[in-house]
C-alpha cells in the first residue's frame, strides 16, 4: 500500500484520501478492510483527537495487480471547530484471500 495522498475538500471536517494497493503475492486478494486514523488538529498544531473510520478494500486485487482508490474521509462537523482541520495520517489494511 502506498502512503496516503491527502487532498482538502471545501469542508474542514472532510478530506479526500487516495491509496494505491499492490498485490505482490501469488494469490488474489478477495476482500479486506482499510482503517483510517484521522487526526483533529488545532490552530496551533495541537493534535486534539484521533477518529477511526473503516471502509472496504477495493477488491478483488489479482496477483501482481494494483488498484487505486480515493475515499472522502469525514469526521462529525462539530468535532472540527473554526480554525481547526483534519489530517488522515495513519492508514492500515487487513487483507483477506
Amino acid at each position: 500500500m502506498s502512503e496516503p495522498e491527502r487532498e482538502p475538500t471545501d469542508q474542514r471536517w472532510c478530506e479526500k484520501v487516495t491509496l494505491d494497493f499492490r498485490n505482490s503475492g501469488g494469490t488474489a486478494v478477495r476482500s479486506g478492510t482499510v482503517t483510517f486514523d484521522t487526526h483533529i488538529i488545532g490552530a496551533l498544531g495541537v493534535d486534539w483527537a484521533t477518529i477511526e473510520s473503516k471502509e472496504k478494500l477495493p477488491a478483488p486485487i489479482g496477483a501482481g495487480a494494483h488498484k487505486e482508490k480515493t475515499w472522502t474521509v469525514c469526521v462529525d462537523a462539530w468535532r472540527v471547530p473554526l480554525g481547526m482541520h483534519i489530517e488522515t495520517r495513519d492508514v492500515t489494511v487487513r487483507w483477506e484471500q
